[in-house]
């Protein structure tokens, strides 16, 4: 196509404190960095996210112009006409992130790491960008977070699963009920789409729990995580 290979994602990584065998990916919200989500989660826990076998890995979304901020440029994994679960989705610039996502997925694979060995999930808009990525290129991850997400009304993964016949990944969705920006209804009503299509989705409620992130949500995703990605039995030689 004539188009320069997009540069590597900046990430930042918390590596595993024994034998590397799987990977979680966590896609920060709109204008954070990967450095500034693992910040924060590592703020709330007094100490990183971090796992005996499992690489962490904070990637930051290049700063493009973001159309809610009337063009200003942020940090944001694609664009948006608009917040809100009412109106097309900005598809050429959801699909070009997925690229380089899907660049940073294949460089785990190179590490060794099976692809039913890689979570990938986020905040916010990191895990609106996670559930595209899984549920329409992606299917055989180990399963899919979002935090505080949602997907729109026509959303394009919802067209992708219409069509499709395979396993899916897992799902795991925790939302505060008193969530101001993404409402608890968006993401309530994004699980329910997923589950008619055949994903198999939990939805955790936090009441009084605004746009943010608190300790036992984090609690409960590392479980599931480490349920998902339990660390390997040492193989017999």
């Amino acid at each position: 196509l004539g188009m320069a290979a997009p540069a590597a994602l900046q990430r930042s990584v918390v590596s595993p404190a024994g034998r590397h065998t799987a990977s979680l990916i966590f896609l920060h919200g709109s204008g954070d960095t990967g450095q500034g989500a693992r910040a924060w989660i590592k703020q709330i826990l007094n100490q990183d996210m971090a796992f005996q076998h499992i690489k962490v890995i904070y990637p930051t979304a290049p700063a493009r112009p973001y159309t809610p901020m009337k063009g200003a440029f942020s940090t944001v994994w694609f664009d948006r006409y608009k917040i809100s679960n009412d109106c097309p989705e900005h598809i050429e610039s959801i699909d070009s992130m997925c690229r380089g996502l899907t660049d940073l997925i294949n460089d785990e694979v190179k590490n060794g790491i099976a692809k039913n060995r890689i979570l990938i999930g986020g905040f916010s808009m990191g895990g609106g960008m996670a559930m595209h990525l899984a549920y329409r290129f992606h299917q055989d991850l180990a399963g899919v977070f979002a935090l505080s997400s949602f997907l729109n009304k026509d959303s394009a993964v919802y067209q992708a699963l219409k069509r499709n016949e395979s396993a899916l990944p897992e799902l795991f969705q925790c939302h505060g009920t008193a969530d101001e920006l993404v409402l608890y209804s968006w993401g309530e009503e994004t699980n329910k789409m997923l589950k008619s299509l055949g994903v198999s989705a939990s939805l955790h409620t936090f009441p009084d729990l605004n746009h943010e992130l608190n300790r036992t949500e984090i609690e409960k995703l590392k479980s599931w995580v480490v349920k998902k990605l339990p660390v390997e039995a040492a193989k017999a030689n």
